[in-house]
């Protein structure tokens, strides 16, 4: 593993010194090897249409939160604002999101993008309630609703707990989430549902 990373990185860094060599007409004349390597990284790293339509959702949402910690009683409802912006040139988004979560003040960090290697989303996401992370893959579809399955330590159980969500555009400017975990009998339960409503462009 430590020798395809090295070589990994190898790579990567003469794509990056590249463009220099070519100033200079030095560049250094690679075997057929290390050219198909070149060309997988630039392959695994170069946009594509799905970071396009991601690249439509970025803006300041606000967001309407229903959570349950009993299935068989009625949410607790609470309010907040994310802001999503592109990072990596286009290649993840970024959000932070900021709200009130069971009456105290709540944090929460996620990132997200399309691998062009695995052909799958990826998201992570971490908050003030936690010093973990929660990383799901998923798969969505060319109008951006999707389906994801994610792993984090949960402090009850004390271990990794998988849950699955879905995020669905209804609009242009409003998306549906909602998280399913395992409850206390071990059966599916809607944990989560939130509505992103987008602002005006200000």
């Amino acid at each position: 593993m430590r020798i395809k990373t090295l070589v990994g990185t190898c790579v990567v860094a003469a794509v990056i010194a590249a463009p220099a060599f070519a100033q200079e007409g030095e560049m250094p004349e690679m075997t057929p090897e290390q050219q198909a390597e070149m060309e997988a990284y630039m392959k695994a790293g170069a946009l594509g249409p799905q970071h396009e339509l991601m690249a439509k959702h970025v803006g300041t949402y606000d967001a309407a939160i229903k959570s349950w910690m009993d299935p068989a009683a009625p949410p607790m409802e609470s309010k907040g604002v994310a802001i999503r912006t592109l990072h990596m040139g286009g290649r993840v988004m970024h959000e932070e999101f900021q709200g009130d979560m069971m009456g105290m003040p709540f944090t929460g960090l996620s990132r997200s993008g399309y691998d062009n290697v695995s052909g799958k989303y990826w998201s992570t996401w971490t908050d003030s309630m936690s010093t973990g992370i929660m990383v799901s893959e998923g798969e969505c579809d060319e109008d951006q609703s999707c389906s994801y399955v994610g792993t984090y330590n949960d402090p009850l159980k004390g271990g990794p707990v998988t849950n699955r969500y879905e995020a669905n555009w209804t609009s242009p400017n409003e998306q549906y989430f909602a998280m399913y975990g395992p409850g206390r009998d071990g059966s599916e339960v809607k944990m989560m549902e939130m509505i992103y409503t987008r602002r005006s462009a200000e």
